[in-house]
């Protein structure tokens, strides 16, 4: 027999199809976990053995999370880090996140991924790269589960510390060959390729100056070899151009080029400093970005161009990034500041009031350049999706898992916003979700997580965070 599910009544139900169509009265019908029928509540079957009533609710397709760092919940909001940029900003860091034992790496990932739940958040990357103190990736997809999110795990790394000319200490580094051997053993473990699948694997190597080339490389054909996906930082900072710059004599992305890290199965976290010509790489390479709106304004890393990428037809996710540059994991609160991020940058060279008032209604600062609500909704939704190369997340139709998250219409936040709801959901307030389903069960109910006992795992990992602080 079959376990169904039928949502019913939504006020919206946004799909996120081919027709991005929005209905009124929605509703869907999962089973095992799969998407069977979207439509009109009276469409849809009338019995299943889960239902869930969403009259005043708004429905929509599970954010994805293409950037994370979940075991950096330990460390926000740390005094020394609190004012500065990237690189003393990590450095300040390191040695704290080396110290992360298996108890702190399952806390903090549980306490990641169910914020990122509350938020409406079904699909989960996470770049984690440091494995000292007896640290595996292992812990955090056994939180992933426990919890019940999607969820694709890195086997990050970093190989290049300070007397080679690397950022970190070198007590925070790993033996190259080290590194390759237990991401194999992680691959051949976890990954998932299978349509639906809960857990997958990504290389991840950290960014350009903490690994080595040779390991780059070396990554690069491991994970081609292996059929996963390729991540790292790149051009976040000016810091980062000016280490590429010196040690190497090219900019961040004429060097990845060079060590084989283009292609549909790269993404790249942030991708801020690049000019027309590098975002043209990354358009006829297939390249994918994370957009990281609240970690870049938190560290003054600068604005993505994030319409630029669109235009030219990259594929771009969301990501909160690490809890310590953002100090929170709240997709709907990145979905809203993306907007507004691209709506600043849009302004930051304004023409003229004279000159503005002579442009035609097509010029880009008139109407196509405004990052809309919708448009915020999509990054987080289908290109996320797309930037983790998957076709079976990211929209809510037949086929697609049943991965969705609802929230009441009828709170302050969304009071005098209904003119148009599903703008509501960006404009207003970040709210969180009443439920959230992932795979056809649910996870969040009436805004509470039903799959952990949240509380105790609170207590704990407050306790396990003062501790590692402490420790440095």
């Amino acid at each position: 027999m079959a376990r169904t599910l039928l949502l019913k009544n939504a006020d919206v139900l946004v799909t996120m199809d081919g027709g991005r169509r929005e209905i009124d009265n929605g509703g869907l019908y999962a089973e095992d976990g799969l998407i069977t029928a979207v439509g009109s509540s009276h469409e849809l079957p009338e019995t299943a053995d889960k239902v869930i009533d969403a009259s005043g609710h708004i429905v929509l397709p599970g954010f994805v999370n293409t950037h994370h760092h979940l075991n950096q919940t330990l460390t926000r909001n740390l005094p020394a880090a609190q004012n500065n940029n990237l690189f003393p900003w990590l450095q300040a860091h390191y040695r704290i996140w080396a110290r992360t034992n298996p108890d702190a790496s399952r806390a903090s990932a549980m306490v990641g991924l169910a914020e990122l739940a509350l938020s409406g958040c079904t699909t989960v990357f996470d770049h984690s790269y440091l494995f000292q103190s007896g640290n595996k990736v292992d812990y955090q997809i056994e939180a992933a589960r426990d919890l019940g999110v999607r969820f694709h795990a890195s086997r990050g790394s970093m190989s290049l510390g300070e007397s080679k000319g690397g950022l970190p200490p070198d007590e925070c580094v790993e033996d190259e060959d080290e590194i390759l051997k237990d991401t194999i053993r992680v691959i051949d473990r976890y990954h998932d390729a299978s349509v639906g699948a809960m857990t997958r694997i990504v290389v991840a190597p950290c960014s350009p100056f903490s690994v080595s080339e040779d390991l780059l490389r070396d990554s690069a054909r491991l994970a081609r070899d292996k059929g996963v996906m390729l991540h790292t930082h790149l051009c976040e900072t000016l810091d980062e151009e000016r280490y590429t710059l010196e040690r190497f004599g090219k900019r961040p992305v004429e060097w990845m080029e060079g060590l084989e890290w283009t292609g549909p199965d790269v993404w790249y976290a942030h991708a801020i400093h690049v000019v027309d010509d590098e975002i043209r790489v990354f358009s006829s390479t297939g390249c994918g970005a994370a957009h990281c709106p609240c970690s870049n304004m938190r560290l003054a890393s600068g604005i993505a161009p994030v319409k630029k990428y669109m235009a030219a037809g990259v594929k771009v996710g969301l990501g909160v990034d690490g809890s310590a540059s953002n100090d929170g994991s709240n997709m709907l609160s990145e979905v809203r500041q993306a907007m507004l991020l691209a709506r600043l940058n849009l302004g930051l060279t304004p023409p003229d009031a004279h000159e503005h008032a002579a442009l035609p209604p097509s010029h880009p600062l008139r109407s196509g350049e405004w990052m809309t609500a919708r448009e915020a909704l999509e990054l987080a939704t289908l290109g996320g999706a797309a930037v983790l190369g998957r076709d079976d997340i990211g929209s809510l139709e037949a086929g697609k898992c049943a991965d969705f998250f609802t929230l009441d219409l009828n709170t302050i936040e969304f009071a005098g916003g209904l003119h148009d709801p599903v703008a509501a959901v960006v404009f207003c307030s970040p709210k969180g979700a009443k439920t959230t389903v992932v795979n056809g069960k649910v996870v969040v109910d009436d805004g509470h997580i039903v799959t952990l006992d949240i509380d105790r795992i609170i207590a704990e990992h407050n306790r396990l965070s003062l501790e590692l602080a402490a420790g440095v």
